[in-house]
């Protein structure tokens, strides 16, 4: 585990570029065939990706806002550093079941894999990310293969790094609310990533805010996801605790290791 303070000075983009790239975003881009209704009007991705360049890393992004909020988005910090980037929708509570908020985003990782050379991007080095909620659902998608499975698709195959931004482990309090539960009544059950712990799942780098001002003990949730993957035999698994980061403001200094353990996984291959 890693304790990090960042400054402004440290936020930078790491990642080698080319100063003449541009780049161009293609907006609501269906990721479900024949979907209709609700579904048809959540389950679309934007793409943001260079014009010209190609093999690019490729970083499907999946927005917070507790299952219930939310967009789809291109965070600023991922932009302009030669990769590809699929901000996601996702249907939401309680206009679905969580079912379809896990489903909507294996298929989104799915249609990613699949299309990323359309893009410029490299399904070789495909990269999950998210935040809170959106950090929830990338842990469910790489850690249970049955999501994945229902594409034709094993996550330990085709996701090359996974890295949920304060992501609840447990399940998701609002999973929780729906059962009459409060947020404060932890549970453990097929909805939380810690009961789908395993050997042999994809690179994971989780990482927190302050422990002090995270929100529900997220910290230390997170710190028992990464303690039981490590006894699980899980070698590249990382824990990263921003000090002095909210849950909020923990995210833009948490892209900063992203794009570190992106350059550091994609050299590797």
């Amino acid at each position: 585990m890693k304790k990090i303070i960042f400054t402004l000075l440290a936020i930078v983009c790491t990642i080698a570029t080319n100063a003449e790239t541009t780049y161009t975003t293609e907006k609501d881009l269906a990721y479900r065939s024949n979907a209709s209704g609700y579904a048809g009007e959540r389950c679309t991705v934007d793409v943001y990706h260079p014009t010209e360049a190609t093999a690019c890393p490729t970083v499907v992004w999946f927005h917070g806002g507790g299952l219930e909020g939310g967009a789809k988005e291109i965070p600023t910090e991922l932009t302009d550093c030669g990769m590809v980037v699929v901000g996601v929708n996702y249907r939401l509570l309680p206009k679905c079941t969580i079912d379809d908020c896990i489903d909507d985003a294996a298929a989104a990782i799915a249609w990613a894999y699949r299309n990323a050379e359309r893009f410029g991007g490299n399904r070789g080095k495909l990269f999950v990310a998210g935040h809170s909620a959106g950090g929830y659902l990338i842990d469910m998608v790489t850690l249970n293969k049955k999501w994945l499975a229902k594409y034709d698709l094993d996550p330990d195959t085709i996701i090359a790094g996974a890295f949920p931004f304060s992501g609840q482990c447990i399940t998701h309090f609002n999973v929780r609310k729906q059962k009459g539960l409060q947020p404060l009544q932890p549970t453990i059950d097929e909805y939380a990533p810690l009961y789908w712990v395993r050997n042999g799942c994809p690179p994971m780098v989780i990482i927190s805010g302050d422990r002090n001002i995270e929100i529900f003990g997220r910290y230390e949730e997170q710190a028992y996801l990464y303690r039981m993957l490590k006894l699980n035999g899980n070698d590249n698994v990382y824990l990263y605790e921003l000090q002095g980061h909210d849950h909020g403001k923990m995210m833009h200094p948490a892209f900063h290791i992203l794009k570190e353990h992106i350059k550091t996984i994609t050299n590797s291959k």
